[in-house]
């Protein structure tokens, strides 16, 4: 069966794994050499969307699409109606059952010890994302996806499941239970605070002035609100507060890395030295990653200073609604290493930032100027055909966020507001897939390991960690590759890029001359020393001179 579209490249990018149960194709009409085919077909619009049923053996026009709007979503659903309104007989072989299954039959499959992953995606009557996912998977060979509704609440209960949509997984021994689903990951933050400090930092040999001044404000606001695990706090709050109590108006970069890498072995301090994308992990290696986990860092800020607002008492920041806004603001336009996104993120700030008087209204402009950007992205060439760039959150993942008004789709900031809160909440940070920190023994090593190159080796995989389980299409990415395999995931591309590798190594570079071993740090302390005591000697030397010169005038000039 095949779509008649006319503009559907990208519709088709995102569609391709549908492709044994629903084939999409696109004829030119302005072409010559079509006109009789669209005459034939009675098209006189353009683009006109027509469905054939699957077995069809008699001429037929195709049904004309109905949607209320042309939106790929919209398409998507509406392709989904038509491929489950076929009977049984008539569905194409390769098209999975898209009607929804019931507690026995769910039950039956925690029993089967089948060998297989079974996803059972719970939902809503009216949600889609259940039917998207059963037809995104069928390239896998080793996983059947089925979807239940919400109507048995007694049986959700039994199964944890709170909230749809949800996903239960039933493992290939029996063992089973809840996905996270829509979770902010602790390994994507991590991740992304570490290409920032030991990546898009780097490209900067020393900070002074402006520069300065933003990233000891950026790592103060960071330090505060970082909702992460202690070690990673503990680490940025020792790089803030080293940060606001150095009396220098310059800095080198390798100081800070020495600190960040824990060259002095402060005890209970950690930051990963591998990438582990998670949520932000693209279907390639150029896509998402760390655009995806600074966005969600930003995000995590402005919730944490909406909720929190005391953990900026003492900062400066505490009676500013904007500070936090405005602290991202100059670090992009300053450090990001994406010029044209810099320059976009500043005109939108220039536009409207100063109408934001409260931190409920800074977590809602950063929501509405993200949903700019993705709009503006969207068929872009960095957009990632799997995850596309459409409103968030979908009306799927927070009902509540979506009203009709006039016929129109509307959001409901308020319930934004509760669901922004929520998501980007400590409470919602998963721990399961970050880099296992060892024992606190270990906390200090990471310099030594980044000195004797264990950190990461040459092709940008980690040692000792195995990443996470990944899901590849197999006609995309050479043999047919089991769920039980897992991929590592390699650096992002800017780190592995002529330029990146070259700032990376210009960081790392020793102190030349009597530096040698030692970092910058090492030698700051060793002047301050040196310094502290020659003042001593100095002040001794004075001491007893006067108390020689004392002794001369009695020896000389008794009393009577």
């Amino acid at each position: 069966m095949a779509w008649c579209w006319q503009l559907c490249s990208k519709s088709h990018s995102c569609l391709v794994d549908w492709a044994a149960a629903i084939r999409v194709a696109a004829l030119d009409c302005a072409e010559e050499k079509n006109q009789d085919v669209c005459r034939t077909y009675d098209i006189h619009f353009y683009p006109t969307f027509r469905y054939f049923r699957a077995f069809t053996k008699e001429f037929t026009a195709g049904e004309n699409f109905k949607g209320p709007d042309r939106e790929l979503r919209t398409v998507r659903q509406t392709m989904i109606d038509f491929l489950q309104n076929h009977t049984e007989g008539t569905r194409p072989p390769a098209c999975p059952p898209l009607d929804p299954i019931q507690p026995s039959d769910i039950l039956s499959l925690m029993d089967s010890h089948s060998g297989q992953y079974h996803a059972v995606m719970f939902e809503s009557n009216g949600s889609y994302v259940g039917r998207e996912v059963i037809l995104d998977l069928i390239p896998y060979d080793n996983i059947v996806v089925s979807r239940a509704l919400d109507r048995d609440k007694a049986f959700l209960g039994t199964l944890g499941i709170s909230s749809v949509p949800s996903c239960y997984l039933i493992y290939p021994n029996g063992s089973h239970g809840l996905v996270n689903v829509a979770k902010l990951y602790t390994a994507d933050l991590e991740s992304g605070l570490h290409y920032l400090l030991r990546v898009e930092l780097a490209a900067h040999r020393s900070l002074a002035g402006a520069q300065l001044k933003t990233f000891r404000d950026f790592m103060t606001v960071i330090a505060k609100l970082f909702p992460g695990r202690p070690p990673v706090k503990k680490l940025l709050e020792t790089l803030q507060e080293w940060l606001a109590n150095l009396p220098l108006d310059k800095i080198p970069y390798n100081a800070i890395l020495d600190l960040v890498n824990n060259k002095m072995r402060i005890s209970g301090i950690f930051l990963t030295s591998h990438i582990k994308w998670v949520g932000c992990q693209g279907s390639r290696l150029e896509l998402r990653g760390y655009p995806c986990s600074l966005w969600k860092l930003f995000h995590t800020l402005t919730v944490q200073a909406s909720t929190h607002p005391e953990a900026l008492v003492g900062t400066g920041f505490e009676d500013d609604p904007q500070a936090v806004l405005q602290t991202i603001r100059r670090y992009i336009h300053t450090f990001f290493g994406c010029k044209e996104c810099g320059e976009h993120f500043e005109e939108m700030a220039k536009e409207s930032l100063n109408s934001v008087k409260t931190p409920d209204q800074a977590v809602l402009w950063l929501w509405r100027k993200h949903n700019m950007v993705n709009s503006r992205l969207a068929g872009h060439l960095s957009e990632d055909p799997k995850f596309p760039k459409v409103p968030w959150p979908t009306p799927d993942l927070c009902p509540a966020c979506h009203e009709e008004i006039k016929g129109l789709d509307s959001w409901n900031e308020d319930q934004v507001l509760v669901f922004l809160k929520q998501h980007y909440s400590r409470d919602n940070l998963v721990d399961t897939y970050s880099v296992d920190q060892g024992s606190p023994d270990d906390w200090g090593a990471l310099g030594r390991e980044q000195e004797e190159g264990e950190g990461l080796n040459p092709s940008g995989k980690s040692r000792g960690h195995q990443d996470a389980e990944s899901l590849r299409p197999p006609h995309k990415l050479g043999p047919r590759t089991d769920l039980s395999k897992s991929l590592h995931h390699r650096l992002d591309l800017k780190l592995q890029s002529p330029q990146g590798l070259q700032a990376l190594e210009e960081a790392k570079a020793a102190v030349p001359f009597l530096g040698v071993g030692f970092s910058s740090l090492d030698m700051s302390l060793c002047v301050v020393l040196y310094v502290a005591s020659s003042l001593f000697l100095m002040i001794m030397y004075f001491f007893f001179r006067v108390r020689s010169k004392r002794w001369k005038v009695r020896l000389y000039h008794p009393a009577v």
